[in-house]
């Protein structure tokens, strides 16, 4: 796994644990909605990553 996949990988995973925690999705709903965030972090580094994010 390249390490721009693991940063994706525990940054979906940080979002769902704390959408768990605050009531957000139920854990039964964990698979359809860490796709959906995973998709969407993916996109994000992939569409907006060579900006850099240094100001």
């Amino acid at each position: 796994m390249r390490p721009i996949d693991e940063q994706v990988l525990k940054v979906s995973k940080e979002i769902i644990a704390k959408f768990i925690e605050v009531g957000r999705v139920s854990p039964a709903a964990f698979d359809e909605v860490f796709k959906a965030v995973y998709k969407s972090v993916r996109e994000a580094v992939v569409t907006y990553g060579d900006e850099g994010g240094e100001e």
